[in-house]
């Protein structure tokens, strides 16, 4: 049975076969988790992502989809960058499942690559401003189902940065059993 955990922490100093990137669609950095991810993995997940840009995804990554990358200096063996929606009320229900859609396509991906530890952001509730309970709530739902599939997966954790994050996903997860 997979473990499902929160921990406050920094997901670039997650010891984790696989980090997930809350990247934009660009793939080639930005603020916030991506941005932290590329400065501290180095510019070999820069160069990687270049060349999928030069190939597979030259107009970008389109949201919900999910791609991996080397994760160069990070202590994870491979970053599976995401795309995660902007939070637009008046289109909730479509957007809701590419936020899901994030967390399926990220543990297929991270499932496929051999990897057994997955960390994740809390995706979309920066820039992007998705409501954080929200957000856990449609985030724990995504990873139980997905974990369901991928009986490979040891350990799944929600890396959030301070107490309010953490305690939202703690709520989440206890919620959902």
């Amino acid at each position: 049975m997979t473990r499902i955990t929160p921990v406050e922490g920094d997901i670039t100093a997650q010891e984790v076969d696989a980090v997930v990137n809350a990247a934009n669609s660009s793939l080639l950095g930005g603020g916030g988790v991506d941005g932290a991810i590329h400065r501290r993995g180095g510019p070999e997940i820069l160069a990687e992502c270049r060349a999928l840009r030069a190939s597979k995804y030259g107009r970008g990554l389109p949201v919900g989809q999910a791609v991996a990358t080397t994760a160069g200096r990070l202590p994870a063996r491979w970053v599976v960058h995401t795309v995660g929606p902007v939070h637009l009320p008046e289109e909730y229900e479509a957007r809701a499942a590419l936020l899901a859609s994030c967390h399926r396509e990220s543990l297929r991906v991270a499932a496929a690559l051999g990897a057994r530890t997955v960390a994740f952001p809390a995706i979309s509730t920066g820039v992007y401003r998705w409501p954080l309970a929200d957000a856990a709530q449609i985030a724990v739902r995504a990873v139980r189902e997905a974990v369901a599939e991928h009986p490979e997966l040891v350990e799944v954790r929600f890396v959030l940065f301070g107490p309010e994050a953490h305690g939202v996903f703690r709520g989440a997860l206890d919620e959902t059993g």
